[in-house]
Formats: structure tokens, C-alpha cells, sequence
């Protein structure tokens, strides 16, 4: 990338069906950015912040972002990723989930000190469940 931005993890939020990026890439990044994923690029926020990457977690199936996404927010997320969009946190309430939270379309892994309560919501939120509630 020819830009002084670093840890593009923190920086753009993608799935298979498109990618929402941080607001302040200026349009040569957003379109380098779509055609490296094959994927359209979206400049957009979440919960009124930039850092889209550490602010949600997508996959194929769901997304898990910020609790204080707004509902504007919501609807582009829901556009570009065309999946469902949950709110949660991690980590005993840290609201950045994409910092402590990788998941694909079949399982996810939290960090250690997530809750009960936040890991049925990640399940919930990512159509993801243990191995024992398949059965």
C-alpha cells in the first residue's frame, strides 16, 4: 500500500460479500483495498469511530460490532455485508470486539475473560454454536 497507514486489521472490516474501511482513506487506497478482496469497498463508521477493524467482527454469516453502533451505521453494514449485524462486547464488556475476537463462518474464538452472556451473543450474532449444541 502506498500510504503511511499501518495495521490495516484496525482499518478495514471484510467478509466475502464486501468490505467497509476506515472514512479516511482517500479514494486510491478504497479502490486498491476492492480490488485486492475482490470485494466493493465502503467508506463507513461504527459508533461513530474510524477504526472499523477493531470495532466488529464479520463473517459469511453475521457481524458482531460495537454496542453503540447507530442505527445508520447498521444499515450499511447490513448493505455491503449482507448478513445480519448483532451489538456486543468481549472481554467482560470491552466494546472493541475486533480486538479481542477472530471468527469465520464456522466457530469463533474469544478471549479468556468473555462472559457467559458475551459468548452467547457472539454465538448469536455469528450463527455459530459448540459442538455439543449440534447434537
Amino acid at each position: 500500500m502506498e500510504t503511511r497507514k499501518t495495521a490495516y486489521g484496525n482499518l478495514v472490516l471484510a467478509n466475502d460479500f464486501g468490505a467497509v474501511v476506515d472514512p479516511r482513506f482517500k479514494e486510491p487506497t478504497i479502490k486498491q483495498i476492492s480490488n485486492t478482496l475482490g470485494v466493493e469497498a465502503v467508506p463507513a463508521e461504527i459508533a461513530g469511530l474510524p477504526y472499523v477493524g477493531s470495532l466488529a467482527v464479520a463473517t459469511n454469516k453475521g457481524v458482531l460490532a460495537h454496542p453503540l453502533l447507530k442505527d445508520e451505521e447498521r444499515k450499511v453494514l447490513e448493505e455491503v455485508f449482507k448478513v445480519p449485524v448483532d451489538v456486543g462486547s468481549i472481554n467482560c464488556g470491552v466494546p472493541y470486539v475486533g480486538t479481542g475476537l477472530i471468527a469465520n463462518s464456522h466457530a469463533a474464538v474469544a478471549g479468556s475473560m468473555t462472559t457467559g452472556p458475551e459468548m452467547f451473543i457472539i454465538g448469536s450474532a455469528l450463527d455459530v454454536v459448540q459442538d455439543d449444541e449440534k447434537k
